[in-house]
């Protein structure tokens, strides 16, 4: 048995966190609304989130659009993307929702065909996310203060090439690339940034630039 600890009160979960997720059965453990809310498993611990805002959304939109542009320009282009994708972090036993995932070609191919629910981090080559108050501290490197390990870390311990974190926070208002993951550490050992405004050049394998004039931090009061 697993205990859930709530600011108002505990309650017994009949499995871990990680085999409910796995089932999909831990929203619904958990009475949930199916109204976009997400329900993830970041360093053993249930992150639940809301849905994200409009401007969340124009972000995860542009960078989407990059790839498709992209591919439209030459069809030898090698990139598909997905949005908010399970990711199956089993190694670790955290589970994750991306804003968006991308992968080769023939992942994508071979993940339709199979009609997978969960995706594994081996089919994944960049994964982007998008911070918001609720979600902030889960996407970011983990604070000195933090014990629990953050996404962060475990994209990395998984091995997933490059991540990609948007930071809406308007004291940052900055987008990072991250690569060089050290499995054993769980720390990406490279890392380029770029302010809101600029154009995100995202070297090889991929090749684009995408621009972020329509991006926006959140709005101080949200935080």
């Amino acid at each position: 048995m697993s205990i859930l600890a709530t600011v108002h009160h505990h309650r017994e979960l009949p499995d871990t966190p990680y085999n409910l997720w796995m089932r999909d059965e831990l929203a619904d453990v958990l009475d949930l609304p199916h109204d976009g809310t997400r329900v993830e498993i970041v360093g053993g611990e249930i992150i639940v989130s809301p849905g994200p805002d409009y401007a969340h959304n124009v972000i995860v939109r542009s960078v989407n659009a990059g790839f498709f542009a992209a591919q439209m320009l030459d069809p030898a282009f090698p990139w598909r993307c997905i949005h908010t994708q399970d990711v199956n972090l089993s190694d670790i036993h955290d589970g994750y929702i991306p804003d968006l995932c991308v992968l080769t070609e023939e992942n994508d191919r071979q993940a339709n065909s199979a009609q997978l629910k969960k995706v594994l981090p081996r089919h994944l080559t960049l994964v982007l996310e998008v911070t918001s108050p609720s979600t902030v501290a889960e996407d970011r490197l983990p604070g000195k203060k933090r014990v629990r390990p953050t996404k962060w870390n475990g994209y990395a311990r998984v091995g997933i090439p490059f991540y990609l974190l948007v930071d809406r926070d308007p004291g940052e208002a900055r987008t990072t690339l991250f690569s060089s993951p050290d499995t054993a550490s769980g720390d990406y050992m490279e890392a380029v940034s770029w302010e809101f405004g600029e154009a995100v050049k995202l070297p090889e394998p991929f090749g684009l630039e995408i621009t972020t004039d329509e991006w926006e931090p959140w709005q101080r009061g949200q935080a």
